[in-house]
């Protein structure tokens, strides 16, 4: 039987309510054996297409999230191939982790649950849960956008604003957790088994092949660890032949991870680090730091940060081509340029850059770039 392990190798049964192991540290799933392209059920249009690539987690609670478009945009004369995550039914990519977390978590009896996020995550739990029947509280930074948190409330979920920084939410979270169910997309594994499925979509999408690179936004790392669970359980399954290359994105001012990836060290060093446009990627000390460092490297990955002027040009330059993505998103623009320039990405293969949200729930930032 499948199990969670924490860092310290102790393994817990998978089907108990459990978001991090008894030495505190975050849960990963045992490997998986993957699929292959015989095994997707191509009845489903939704990311269940790829269940058979999923351990047991009950009966689906989905909303129709996945089968997001890929689009061929130019930049510079290199051709990068676009997956607009904001397609999802709450508009980001979070929707893929969470039907699957809250499919677990229904099937093993959670009535109540809560979760901290910046908007996104957030306002993905909080609708997830309303399809499931279960109780949400979501506490945010009290900077979020008023979009994310409308929604939330929408949704039926309880939303608390919590004074000072994206850490000191998650600080908070976890406090409370002694009293509620802490379902966190940070922390939960079987969110990281929804974000994984992104990494067979982009393989169908591209007819059953995998792209050089993946270019991504990260913040605590959840669709840098999906993608590299997805793809080396394709890997694994020999429905690919090589590992894409992971190459990830952090904010100028709050790049704990590219810092830490540039030093050669297997995790972050905790420090103070400035308020980003890129609200959705402003963690200070992302849970999962080591593995998606190990992540990165096993791909032979590379990581670059974005300054302030860059993020406010790049939304507005995918914007003026019909991509209304926000800040966070609009990250991968550079750094697909930085990583060109670097020699990391060459004419002639295939990359894929996530945008992970729309600015349409960010317009409170949005109207502040346009003054």
């Amino acid at each position: 039987m499948t199990c969670l392990v924490d860092r310290s190798g102790r393994r817990y049964p998978l089907g108990e309510p459990r978001w991090r192991g008894d030495d505190g540290s975050p849960l990963m799933l045992e490997p998986l054996p993957g699929i292959t392209r015989d095994d997707i059920d191509t009845r489903v249009r939704s990311q269940w297409r790829y269940a058979a690539a999923l351990p047991e987690v009950g009966r689906p609670v989905t909303l129709g999230e996945g089968t997001t478009p890929l689009l061929p945009l130019d930049v510079d004369g290199l051709t990068v191939h676009v997956k607009p995550e904001w397609f999802n039914p709450t508009a980001s990519f979070k929707d893929r982790g969470t039907s699957v977390m809250m499919s677990a978590l229904r099937a093993q009896g959670v009535t109540a649950m809560l979760e901290d996020s910046s908007g996104n995550g957030g306002s993905s739990v909080a609708a997830y849960a309303a399809a499931a029947g279960i109780r949400a509280t979501i506490l945010a930074p009290e900077g979020t956008s008023a979009a994310k948190i409308q929604q939330s409330r929408m949704h039926g979920a309880t939303v608390e604003l919590v004074p000072g920084s994206r850490q000191d939410t998650s600080d908070e979270a976890v406090r409370r957790s002694a009293s509620t169910f802490y379902a966190s997309h940070s922390w939960h594994p079987l969110f990281l088994q929804g974000v994984k499925l992104l990494a067979y979509e982009i393989w169908e999408d591209l007819d059953f092949t995998a792209p050089e690179a993946v270019v991504v936004p990260c913040g605590g790392g959840s669709l840098v660890l999906g993608l590299h669970l997805g793809f080396g359980e394709l890997l694994a399954a020999g429905a690919i032949t090589r590992r894409p290359r992971l190459l990830v994105a952090q904010p100028h001012h709050c790049g704990p991870l590219a810092a830490a990836f540039a030093a050669g060290s297997e995790s972050v060093t905790v420090r103070e680090w400035r308020p980003t446009v890129a609200e959705g990627t402003a963690i200070a000390r992302p849970v999962r730091d080591r593995e998606v460092l190990a992540a990165i490297r096993a791909s032979d990955g590379a990581m670059t940060t974005v300054t302030e002027p860059d993020l406010v040009a790049a939304t507005h330059e995918l914007a003026s081509r019909g991509l209304y993505a926000e800040p966070t998103s609009a990250m991968v623009l550079p750094a697909v340029r930085a990583f060109r320039t670097a020699g990391t990405l060459r004419p002639g293969g295939t990359t894929v850059a996530v945008l992970t949200g729309t600015a349409l729930k960010a317009a409170d930032t949005v109207a502040r770039l346009l003054a």
